[in-house]
């Protein structure tokens, strides 16, 4: 799986050389950002998951920023930060908000919220954004923070087990092949 993700992901060379990406100078050159190893990626991970229910087109930017700071894998966390689309975003907002509600306890009997998603227009999105927030409240105020942080150790935790379990099953069909 390494050697699938070395051949589809740029290594820090190609960074370099991008025209585009000069601007940014020594900032994308850490060998951290590019390199596939265990803390790495997990980080990358925990970063992509988090960063994937920021709400609006903030999501990849954040997560670069994040990566960046943090000097995780960077494709990999914006990689991950699509988990979040068109169709799983509405089920996860939804999911903040119970968890919003039960955190708080706010009783959702009393009032009867709309949860589907506003209509958005270039010219005014982020406060036709920012007022559909506001009327779902607390409980996604609550709830979304608490969601993309347990989502994220979520995920580290994932990756760091089944990179520790890939390892273990290599070195064990390793030392199968050495007593042959």
């Amino acid at each position: 799986m390494k050697k699938f993700f070395k051949r589809h992901l740029p290594n820090s060379d190609t960074v370099k050389q991008n025209r585009w990406l000069r601007p940014f100078g020594t900032w994308l050159h850490h060998p951290n950002l590019w390199h596939l190893h265990r803390r790495g990626v997990a980080g990358g991970v925990a970063i992509g998951l988090f960063c994937g229910l920021i709400p609006g087109p903030l999501q990849m930017i954040s997560a670069a920023l994040f990566a960046v700071l943090l000097r995780v894998n960077l494709p990999v966390a914006l990689f991950t930060t699509l988990y979040t689309n068109p169709f799983t975003i509405m089920p996860l907002y939804v999911l903040a908000y119970e968890i919003g509600i039960r955190v708080s306890g706010a009783q959702n009997g009393t009032e009867v919220v709309q949860l589907s998603f506003p209509e958005l227009h270039w010219h005014d999105w982020i406060t036709e954004l920012w007022a559909w927030l506001m009327t779902l409240g607390k409980p996604l105020l609550i709830g979304l923070p608490l969601l993309a942080i347990s989502l994220s150790v979520a995920g580290y935790v994932a990756v760091r087990m089944a990179w520790r379990v890939a390892v273990v099953l290599r070195w064990r069909a390793r030392k199968r092949r050495k007593t042959l």
